[in-house]
């Protein structure tokens, strides 16, 4: 394709015609400016285009821009007529739109990935386009990233070309996270002060009950509370961008991922303690916990299953097999009579009751390795047989009105448990046993403990729980055996040869006094967690 260089000025003779290059003075090297013209495919109906750019100082600037532009129409050959008339498009928008002449390696990488070349897809089309092509999610992981969509980079970064997008856009965005972290902490912080001095003043009088209407109306006007975007869910967000560009990059939309280069405040785990007694002073004198995840003993895990058993409360064998064999809420709230082999004592986790808004979907575990087989131990197997007998009477008593869930767990009638309506239950009868306050995931903790207190395999502990490797195990629960650690303590001080004037003085050791619980072997023999099991009656 030819292309031309010209230059011209603004001068006009006496009758006021502009000049353009007939202009004596464009000798002159500082007088008027050059223009390129380049020819360009024709399109599609025949007619004739060319790209034309003037403004140039130089020559050399010029000669830089048409070499540019032949070297972008060189990318498709001249068996190609459809790559032509796309290259074509593309500079005659360019032309149109003042913008810059493409990179050469940019446009030849799109050309070569069928991407278009005139159109520009915004972090926000990408976005949509990435999440609907996910088609092996699960629904809570869906949701979990339509959120980060819609709550975060849409809003924030949304209108950014996808090829433009940078680092020090990401740094923005999540600069003004924390801008917006602060101002709902401010505005949560005056709706609590508001509403604790309602609770100040008094109803009776006229001039008070006017006060309490005036504050109640400020608080009316006042935002709701609101969570900020802690580390860990700013990590989520950023994490769901990271995967979209890598995916963008497979494609070849672009070459760069700026969210692999951001850096955010570290997200710590909640640190998992143990309520010991000096814990649980502490806590019914201040009423705050010390860490967010709290871990009971084996003693006060009994305690809380004894409860149940003395106030006869139907979801005992339920809270028993999270307590022993760590199920998951969903898993608790979806296993079926099915999975469980009374013969063979063994329990299959498949399926999962996973709570969505207040929507309630079956899925499969939250992880591969979450779809496991364990064992249910001979007390374990006697709660179930007589969690079956008593159901069995339910349904009797249900007749017709029976809901056939096939659940393992259920309502009185049948209907399967509500996951939410799980948590708020066990929450209140925590509180209701004066027990310190768990969370019913930290009943999993607890059976964690309690098999790493009795000698097992950690990689046993690890496959029993579901956890996709061992060392997850490990770092999240080892940490909570005090006396596992106490004793390991006491046998690296034995292992160094003492004196006879420093050697500890040797304690009568009583055997174990036999007594009602759940047995648990150890390295030493057996290990006995002392609370009464009741089961239920039929």
């Amino acid at each position: 394709m030819n292309g031309t260089i010209t230059k011209r000025c603004g001068c006009r003779d006496a009758e006021g015609r502009q000049l353009n290059s007939s202009c004596p003075k464009l000798t002159q090297r500082a007088h008027g400016l050059f223009s390129l013209i380049q020819e360009l495919p024709p399109r599609e109906d025949g007619t004739r285009r060319r790209f034309r750019r003037s403004g140039y100082k130089t020559k050399t600037e010029a000669r830089k821009d048409i070499d540019a532009l032949r070297a972008l129409l060189g990318i498709a050959g001249k068996g190609d007529p459809d790559g032509q008339t796309r290259i074509a498009d593309l500079l005659e928008t360019v032309a149109a739109s003042g913008e810059d002449i493409p990179d050469y390696d940019e446009t030849k990488r799109r050309f070569a990935t069928g991407q278009s070349l005139t159109q520009h897809m915004t972090v926000a089309e990408w976005l949509d386009t990435w999440l609907a092509g996910k088609k092996a999610l699960r629904k809570s992981g869906e949701t979990r990233y339509e959120v980060d969509i819609r709550c975060h980079l849409k809003p924030r970064i949304g209108h950014i070309r996808l090829d433009r997008l940078t680092v020090q856009h990401l740094d923005e965005m999540f600069a003004g996270i924390a801008e917006t972290n602060a101002e709902i902490h401010d505005a949560n912080m005056q709706r609590r002060a508001a509403l604790d001095e309602l609770k100040t003043i008094p109803w009776k009088g006229a001039e008070t009950r006017g006060r309490r209407k005036f504050l109640k109306a400020a608080i009316e006007e006042m935002e709701p509370f609101r969570r900020i975007t802690g580390p860990a869910t700013q990590k989520h967000v950023r994490d769901t961008l990271r995967a979209s560009l890598n995916t963008a990059i497979a494609r070849g939309a672009i070459t760069f991922n700026p969210a692999s280069y951001v850096e955010l405040t570290p997200a710590k785990r909640p640190k998992a303690l143990v309520w010991t007694d000096e814990r649980v002073e502490a806590w019914l004198r201040t009423g705050e916990r010390p860490s967010a995840v709290m871990v009971w003993t084996p003693e006060q895990a009994g305690q809380f299953l004894d409860y149940l058993a003395d106030t006869g409360h139907r979801l005992l064998p339920l809270f028993h097999l999270i307590t022993f064999r760590g199920l998951r809420r969903g898993e608790a709230c979806g296993v079926r009579w099915s999975d469980y082999s009374e013969t063979a004592r063994s329990m299959t986790i498949s399926t999962q009751l996973v709570q969505d808004g207040w929507e309630v979907i079956e899925s499969l575990p939250k992880t591969d390795s979450g779809e496991r087989v364990f064992s249910v131990d001979e007390y374990t197997a006697e709660v179930l047989d007589a969690h079956r007998t008593k159901q069995a009477a339910e349904r009797c008593q249900w007749g017709p009105a029976w809901i056939e869930s096939g659940r393992m767990f259920t309502q009185e009638d049948g209907e399967r448990i509500h996951p939410g309506w799980l948590t708020d239950q066990f929450e209140r009868l925590v509180d209701l046993s004066g027990l310190p306050p768990i969370r019913l995931h930290d009943l999993r903790h607890v059976a964690a403990s309690l098999m790493l207190a009795a000698g097992v395999d950690v990689k046993i502990v690890s496959e029993t729980l579901g956890h996709s490797d061992s060392r997850i195990t490990r770092d999240i629960y080892q940490s909570v055996m005090p006396k596992a650690a106490a004793e390991a303590a006491e046998a690296t001080a034995a292992m160094v040869p003492r004196g006879t004037a420093r050697l500890p003085k040797e304690k009568a050791v009583e055997p174990p006094t036999p007594q009602d619980g759940h047995t648990m072997a150890t390295h030493e023999g057996a290990k006995i967690i002392a609370f009464r099991p009741r089961l239920v009656s039929a």
